[in-house]
């Protein structure tokens, strides 16, 4: 059980990258802590082979968190949440690169 664990101040939102839904790691286990820990677990895909961006091209990480990117930096720096990303380690200069651009906008 998570239990104890889970009982912690702020957000916790994971953006999870990777080709293909077939890839995915512990998606169960995080589906289970959406459902039983809403207010403290977020959890989004960004499936580069089966999404689209809004501009139509590939869904990248950096595509997802820009999606949300109000209520990030509001998490963030408002909420004492935490923001994870995981995938592939080239993806971060995307992400920060994009995180730049929208604090700056």
């Amino acid at each position: 059980g998570l239990g104890a664990k889970w009982k912690f101040p702020g957000k916790a939102w994971l953006f999870m990258g990777v080709a293909n839904s077939d890839a995915l790691l512990y998606d169960d286990e995080f589906q289970e802590y959406l459902e039983k820990y809403p207010d403290q677990f977020s959890y989004d895909l960004a499936l580069s082979r089966e999404q689209t961006n809004k501009d139509g091209g590939k869904m990248y990480i950096q595509n997802k968190v820009e999606e949300y990117a109000d209520e990030v930096f509001d998490i963030l720096f408002n909420q004492g949440g935490h923001i994870y990303f995981c995938g592939l380690r080239g993806m971060m200069p995307g992400i920060q690169d994009m995180l730049e651009g929208v604090a700056f906008a």
